[in-house]
């Protein structure tokens, strides 16, 4: 159930632009006469041709007439992306890293678990906050700060598998052969990481998801008009206690499912694992 609801959401945010009521980018089409209008509300319209027409706005509109079905479809394209970039980027700097530590040993393992002792000590959300003040504001700076917070818990993972298979008789084999460290590590010892890998990436998709909404909410993340469900939460949420609640119960409701998918699926992932 986890993937399907994640492959349904990841076919929606690749497609969404032929097929949303407002095509525009970022869905930005602002009709101020249409503001706040409810769900499922009907308007009478003129089509390109000059003929009369009817709108319908599934989810209503926001303050300023835009079509919040097609905004909080958007902001999906967002969430996933960073999600995908945060993950692969974490991935191609904990797995070599925490594989030669975990192999090589010495000075070099020593060095790598001191770098990770010292990040993982700092709160994700602040690590994350501090490089996207430095790098400044925009989903671009959010990609690379939540990447380059999340490649410490691969490389511990990734170091301890390694560790606990780097004396085993095939990979001593290896050695006697004059096979090299690279070919080793990531030709022989990797291969059989895959299930440690996949629960983690799973696991980090969805913490991705969470940090960059609560990034946008608090406005150094997707900046306007781009939409994200962050910042939809954060221009709606004083609504909740109003007749327009679902301006912020819809983006919220679609943060909460798609990061209980993901995590079923590291569970999913880890049972197997654990069978294996």
């Amino acid at each position: 159930m986890g993937a399907t609801w994640i492959v349904l959401w990841t076919i929606i945010a690749t497609t969404s632009a032929m097929w949303r009521p407002d095509p525009t980018r970022h869905a930005n089409d602002q009709h101020l006469e249409w503001s706040m209008l409810a769900p499922g509300t009907a308007v009478d319209t003129v089509t390109p041709e000059g003929l009369p027409g009817q709108k319908t706005f599934v989810l209503g509109t926001d303050r300023f007439g835009r079509d919040y079905l097609s905004r909080v479809v958007a902001g999906s394209g967002l969430s996933l992306a960073v999600g995908l970039v945060a993950v692969l980027l974490s991935l191609l700097i904990g797995i070599p890293l925490g594989a030669l530590a975990g192999y090589l040993g010495g000075r070099f393992d020593a060095a790598v678990s001191w770098l990770l002792q010292v990040v993982w000590s700092i709160p994700t959300l602040l690590l994350v906050l501090a490089l996207t003040l430095a790098f400044g504001k925009g989903f671009e700076q959010v990609f690379l700060a939540i990447g380059l917070s999340m490649w410490v818990e691969v490389a511990r993972v990734v170091r301890g598998q390694v560790i606990a298979l780097r004396h085993v008789e095939w990979v001593e084999a290896g050695r006697v052969l004059g096979l090299s460290t690279p070919r080793i590590v990531f030709l022989h010892i990797l291969p059989n990481l895959t299930g440690p890998i996949a629960v983690i990436a799973s696991a980090n998709f969805a913490a991705a998801i969470l940090i960059e909404a609560g990034l946008s909410f608090m406005g150094v993340g997707a900046q306007i008009p781009m939409p994200s469900w962050g910042n939809l939460i954060r221009d709606h949420y004083g609504a909740i206690l109003t007749g327009h609640a679902h301006l912020a119960l819809v983006p919220g409701a679609c943060i909460v499912s798609l990061v209980l998918a993901f995590n079923a699926l590291s569970n999913a992932f880890a049972r197997h694992t654990a069978q294996r």
